[in-house]
C-alpha cells in the first residue's frame, strides 16, 4: 500500500476511535494522544459537543478542559478570576506538592508577576533584538553550512537544538562549552514522571538542584559586578528579583530556559514537517521568499509548542454555560483553540499567506503573553531565510518521533536528507 494511503487509513482509524468513545470518557490529558498525534480528533469532538469538558483521572485529579478559541481568551484575559499562581497550583495540569512547585513569574499573580517580568523584559527590547540579529544569522549560516549532504540526519539535533541552545547561552551569557547543559535542564524541567518519563521525580529534583548550583555561581559573579545586558545580571540587579529565594530563582531559571528553548526549537522542527506535509506551500515559499514574514506566525500556530496552560478559579463563575467552582482546575488547550474554525479560517490547513497570520493562541494572551515572542519569531525568520538561500532541496525521511507529553508539543527526531 502506498505511504499516502497508509497515512490516510491511520488518520481515519484515529478519528473513528475518537468519535466511538463515550464523550464522558474522553481525556485529552493522556500524553499518548500527543505522542501519536491523534489528539486533534478528540479536540475537534469536544469543541463541537462539549467545549468546556470535565474530566477526572488518577494522575491529574478533576479538571475542566477549555477547547474553543473564545472561551480560552475569556480565561486567559481574566486573571482576577483565574489564577496562575504557584500557590494555587501553577500553570500545568499536574498538581505537585508545595515544596516541588517552581516559583516563576509566569506562575505568579499581580502585582508580583509584573514586577518580576519587567526585570527581564529589556532583553527582548527592539534595540536588543536588532543587535542580536547578526549573531543569530551568523550562527544559522554556520549550522546550515555544516550539515551533511547525501546522508540522513536528525534535524532536531543538528539544527533545532543547536540553534536554540546557542541563543540561550547568549541570553544568559552562559559558557558556550557547557551549553548542552541548558538543553538537558530544559528537558528535565518539563519531564513528567507521572506521564511515563524515564526520569524519576527524585532524579528530576536532583538535576534541577545542579542547575541551581551552576547558575548560583554565575549569579554571585554578576551581582558583584556592574550591571550587564544578560538575563542573570538583570535578575541580580533588579529590585524585584535580587532578593529571590532559591526556589524562586530556580523557578525563573526554568521558565527562561524552557521559554527560550523548547518553544522555538519545536517550532523549528514543526515548520520543516509542516512544509513537507504541504508541498504546495513549500513551492509557494520558494517562489516568493517574502512570504516568510507570514509563514513564521503560521508555523507557531500550526505547531503550538506548548499545548496547554492551567489556571485555578479564584471564585465561583460560569464559562460557556458550565458552572466553575472556586478552586477548580481550568486547563486552556491552546492547541485546540488554534484549530477552532469559529475563529480561524481553514484551521487544519497550513497556509503560509494567511490574511491574519498572527491570530493564534500559541503565545497566550493577557498579562502572561509570552515575553520572548518577538525573539522566537526572529530566530524562525532568519532560519528560513538562510534555508532558502543555502539548501535548494531538503527531504523529510520517515515519520517524526514526538515527545510523550501533554504540555510540550515537541519532537525528539525528524530525519531529513539534503541531496548533494
Amino acid at each position: 500500500m502506498p505511504a499516502a494511503a497508509v497515512a490516510s487509513s491511520t488518520i481515519s482509524a484515529a478519528k473513528a476511535a475518537a468519535y466511538a468513545m463515550p464523550i464522558e470518557q474522553i481525556d485529552v490529558s493522556n500524553p499518548k494522544l500527543f505522542e501519536d498525534d491523534s489528539i486533534g480528533h478528540y479536540f475537534a469532538r469536544l469543541r463541537k459537543e462539549d467545549p468546556v469538558h470535565h474530566t477526572s483521572n488518577a494522575a491529574f485529579g478533576n479538571f475542566w478542559s477549555v477547547t474553543r478559541y473564545q472561551d480560552i481568551m475569556e480565561v486567559d484575559t481574566h486573571h482576577g478570576i483565574y489564577s496562575s499562581d504557584w500557590s494555587q497550583g501553577g500553570i500545568t495540569i499536574m498538581d505537585r506538592p508545595l515544596d516541588q512547585r517552581l516559583q516563576m513569574f509566569i506562575a505568579m499573580d499581580q502585582p508580583k508577576h509584573d514586577e518580576q517580568r519587567k526585570s527581564v523584559s529589556p532583553i527582548v527590547a527592539p534595540t536588543n533584538l536588532a543587535s542580536m540579529a547578526q549573531t543569530i544569522r551568523e550562527r544559522t549560516i554556520a549550522v546550515l553550512d555544516g550539515l551533511p549532504r547525501n546522508e540522513t540526519f536528525n534535524w532536531v539535533e543538528r539544527v533545532s537544538v543547536e540553534l536554540t541552545t546557542l541563543m540561550l547561552a547568549t541570553l544568559f551569557d552562559f559558557p558556550l562549552k557547557d551549553r548542552k547543559l541548558l538543553t538537558w535542564w530544559s528537558d528535565v524541567a518539563t519531564a513528567a514522571p507521572e506521564m511515563g518519563s524515564p526520569i524519576t521525580q527524585q532524579e528530576r529534583q536532583a538535576e534541577l538542584g545542579k542547575c541551581l548550583a551552576y547558575f548560583t555561581g554565575l549569579w554571585n559573579e554578576r551581582v558583584n559586578a556592574p550591571p550587564k545586558g544578560d538575563l542573570i545580571s538583570m535578575l541580580a540587579h533588579s529590585p524585584a528579583t535580587r532578593n529571590m529565594g532559591p526556589m524562586e530563582f530556580m523557578g525563573n531559571l526554568v521558565l527562561l530556559i524552557v521559554g527560550g528553548n523548547d518553544t522555538t526549537r519545536n517550532s523549528m522542527t514543526g515548520g520543516m514537517l509542516a512544509l513537507h506535509q504541504h508541498p504546495d506551500q513549500f513551492a509557494k515559499l520558494r517562489a516568493n521568499p517574502a512570504l516568510i514574514d507570514s509563514m513564521v506566525p503560521e508555523i507557531i500556530r500550526w505547531q503550538t509548542p506548548l499545548a496547554h496552560m492551567r489556571r485555578t478559579a479564584l471564585q465561583d463563575t460560569e464559562l460557556a454555560g458550565k458552572q466553575i467552582s472556586k478552586g477548580d482546575k481550568v486547563v486552556m488547550w491552546y492547541l485546540s483553540g488554534n484549530r477552532d474554525d469559529a475563529a480561524i479560517d481553514n484551521p487544519d490547513q497550513f497556509i503560509i499567506d494567511r490574511a491574519r497570520p498572527r491570530q493564534h493562541l500559541s503565545f497566550g494572551f493577557g498579562i502572561h503573553r509570552c515575553v520572548g515572542n518577538r525573539l522566537a519569531e526572529l530566530q524562525l525568520k532568519i532560519l528560513w531565510e538562510e534555508v532558502l538561500q543555502r539548501i535548494p532541496t531538503i527531504e523529510v525521511v520517515g515519520e517524526p518521533k514526538r515527545v510523550l507529553s501533554n504540555f510540550v508539543r515537541g519532537y525528539t527526531e525528524l530525519q531529513v536528507r539534503i541531496p548533494g
